[in-house]
């Protein structure tokens, strides 16, 4: 059985969504900084990637106008939003701040 993105973002642990797009640049740039960011964080943070060209009403659910854009869950609550790149430490503050 699929999950459905409601049962992937209902979860205790913070799930950091990164909506991205294949041709977008920055998207590029982000990936390795949340690979990163889970090398530190480890168990503490699930973090899901969902294509926005494949995935358009998930997009337009969420109003992502713009990738990349990072949003945090918790027990399917959204905890905080980003567009753009940060650095890993920014990203990492904010997961641990939620």
């Amino acid at each position: 059985m699929k999950a459905s993105f409601s049962d992937i973002i209902d979860s205790e642990v913070p799930v950091l969504v990164d909506f991205f797009a294949d041709w977008c640049g920055p998207c590029k740039m982000l990936a390795p900084i949340l690979k990163d960011v889970k090398k530190e964080l480890g168990e503490a943070v699930k973090i899901v990637k969902i294509d926005v060209d494949k995935n358009q009403p998930l997009a337009a659910q969420f109003q992502v106008r713009g990738v990349p854009t990072m949003i945090l869950f918790k027990n399917k609550q959204q905890l905080w939003r980003q567009s753009g790149v940060l650095p890993k430490d920014q990203i990492v503050d904010a997961i641990k701040s939620n």
